[in-house]
């Protein structure tokens, strides 16, 4: 006859956090882990660096009654974000950013010249040699 392996009366039966998860916010929160997990691995895969998928549960009591708790959730996606080509400016005497350097001397007299700058470029190539 199988015997019933014995159970010590202090232990603690832990329910899974699993199961707790699945029912949170009626599996709305493991969907949303699972979607920003998702998400977080692909961004991970593009961008080369490090990111963070955040689960807080938060537990309170009712007012006045211990014995019901409001239990809520946040998840927090934190993707990598790739790198942004930066450009150069430079600061005028007015503190206001432009590409040319106010300190470098301008050319009035000369101009740009309309047309293809590829065939103007190939011209100067042709003229070179």
């Amino acid at each position: 006859m199988p015997t019933t392996p014995s159970v010590d009366e202090d232990e603690v039966v832990r329910r899974p956090f699993a199961d707790f998860l699945r029912e949170q916010s009626r599996g709305s929160t493991h969907n949303e882990l699972t979607e920003g997990l998702h998400d977080l691995i692909a961004a991970v895969v593009e961008t080369g660096r490090k990111g963070t998928l955040t689960l807080t549960i938060s537990v309170a009591p009712m007012k006045k009654d211990t014995e019901r708790l409001l239990v809520s959730d946040l998840v927090k996606v934190s993707k990598p974000q790739p790198d942004r080509k930066e450009s150069l400016y430079f600061a005028d005497d007015n503190g206001n950013l432009t590409r040319n350097d106010p300190n470098q001397p301008t050319f009035e007299s000369l101009r740009e010249v309309p047309g293809n700058t590829d065939s103007a470029a190939a011209h100067i190539k042709e003229a070179a040699r």
